[in-house]
């Protein structure tokens, strides 16, 4: 590296353009080979440098999601998932309804890749540059009610709750709320109303999320008032997504052991 390399590194860093000084030397080198005009080895400079803060922020964002898993639609098996909407779904993988602070239910039976959907469509958003946090529904009551004994119960609602712009809640129905729980989960819902979307899972038809929500009638009524009204039921059957390769093994096995007694 000579002088002048040196001198436009430490002006690289004085800017925090990462990824010009460590690129430049090969983009000019490249540039120089095709008599490229310095426009072009300009754009494609500045280029380089986008790139790598876009994909800083879709790392710092992947971090902030607290995904359990990296899930993806192109891994979904549609083919044996023969009850899930491919036509919704793929629409759903558009990402618009976030643009448009739309929600999304995911309906289902246990097994049939309401969670796998989605993480997908939250990995997804995560790298459009989207803001997003999965949580499933137990522990996001647990994070509410220690905010609320500590009394920072609003200073959590900013940070956690209307911070993202796409809020997964995975596993609603699976556990009972009490009253305090159920009244948290409705300010969830009625804090991003018309101002941030929601993805939430559910093995409970929706004629039974009153059981689940401490049995009050009309506080689940004004919940999924406010959840439905720019929403998208997605409802899934069939047989068991996430049984389907040990299954698929069971058959392997067996195949294998007939083949042998013959």
């Amino acid at each position: 590296m000579n002088l002048q390399q040196d001198r436009i590194v430490d002006l690289c860093e004085a800017l925090d353009l990462d990824r010009v000084a460590s690129e430049y030397p090969a983009i000019a080198q490249a540039s120089a080979e095709t008599s490229a005009s310095f426009s072009d080895f300009l754009e494609r400079l500045l280029k380089t440098e986008l790139d790598g803060r876009h994909e800083r922020t879709r790392q710092m964002f992947l971090r902030l999601a607290t995904l359990p898993a990296i899930k993806t639609l192109e891994d979904y098996d549609f083919a044996f998932a023969k009850g899930t909407p491919k036509a919704q779904i793929q629409e759903l993988g558009t990402l618009t309804f976030i643009e448009r602070a739309e929600n999304v239910v995911l309906l289902g039976p246990s097994g049939v890749g309401k969670s796998h959907l989605a993480l997908a469509l939250a990995y997804r958003a995560v790298m459009a540059r989207i803001k997003t946090r999965f949580i499933t529904a137990a522990d996001l009551m647990l994070q509410l009610a220690a905010a609320h004994r500590k009394d920072q119960l609003a200073s959590y609602f900013n940070r956690a709750i209307l911070g993202p712009r796409l809020l997964v809640i995975d596993e609603l129905g699976y556990l009972p709320f009490g009253r305090q729980e159920a009244n948290l989960l409705f300010q969830v819902i009625a804090k991003r109303y018309e101002r941030g979307s929601i993805i939430i899972t559910s093995n409970l038809a929706f004629s039974s999320w009153a059981t689940t929500l401490a049995d009050d009638a009309t506080l689940t009524a004004a919940l999924l008032d406010r959840l439905l009204h720019h929403g998208h039921i997605v409802s899934l059957k069939g047989e068991s997504y996430r049984l389907k390769d040990k299954r698929k093994a069971g058959m392997t096995e067996t195949t294998n052991k007939a083949a042998l007694a013959d």
